[in-house]
C-alpha cells in the first residue's frame, strides 16, 4: 500500500511540475500587451518575466527534491543522510523563493504603484510567500527530526 501511495504522490508532483511549466510558457502569450507581440518581444524584452523564470528554478528544485524524498520513502530509506539533505535543500529553496517573491512585491509597490492596479499581484505574492514559509518551516521541522533519528540510528549501529 505504501508503494502505491508514494507512486501516486510522485505522479502528482510530476503533474504539478508539468502544469506549472506549461502555464509559465503559455501565459505570457495571452497577456493583453503581448497579444500581437512576437516571441522575441515576449520573452526577451520583459525583465520581470526573466526574473520570474529565474525565481522558478528554486520551485522546480523543490519539486525534484520532494520527488526524490518520496523515492527514498518507497525504498525504505527514510532514515538516511540523503533524506536529511533533501529536506535541507527544500528548506533553503523555500527561503530563496520567499526572497524572490519579496523582490517582486517590492517591484510592484515601488515601480508599478500608480500606473497599474497592483492589488491582485500583491495578494497573490503574499499568498505564495505564506505557502513557501509553511513549506520551509515544515521541511525544517522534519529535517531536525530526521537528523536526530539518523544520529540515534548511527549510535545504535555502533553499539551493536
Amino acid at each position: 500500500m505504501k508503494n502505491v501511495s508514494t507512486l501516486f504522490l510522485q505522479a502528482v508532483i510530476v503533474l504539478i511540475g508539468l502544469g506549472t511549466l506549461t502555464l509559465m510558457l503559455w501565459e505570457p502569450q495571452l497577456e493583453g500587451r503581448n497579444v500581437h507581440a512576437t516571441l522575441f518581444e515576449i520573452y526577451f524584452k520583459d525583465p520581470f518575466l526573466a526574473y520570474a523564470y529565474i525565481a522558478s528554478v528554486s520551485f522546480f528544485v523543490v519539486l525534484y527534491k520532494a520527488f526524490r524524498l518520496l523515492g527514498y520513502v518507497r525504498q525504505n530509506r527514510v532514515f538516511t543522510t540523503e533524506s536529511v539533505s533533501a529536506l535541507r535543500t527544500i528548506k533553503f529553496c523555500a527561503l530563496i523563493l520567499v526572497a524572490f517573491i519579496l523582490g517582486a512585491e517590492a517591484y510592484f509597490c515601488i515601480v508599478q504603484r500608480g500606473t497599474d492596479d497592483i492589488a491582485g499581484g500583491v495578494a497573490m505574492g503574499l499568498f505564495m510567500i505564506f505557502i513557501s514559509v509553511v513549506i520551509g518551516a515544515t521541511a525544517a521541522v522534519f529535517e531536525k527530526i530526521l537528523r536526530n533519528a539518523v544520529e540515534m540510528k548511527s549510535e545504535n549501529d555502533l553499539t551493536i
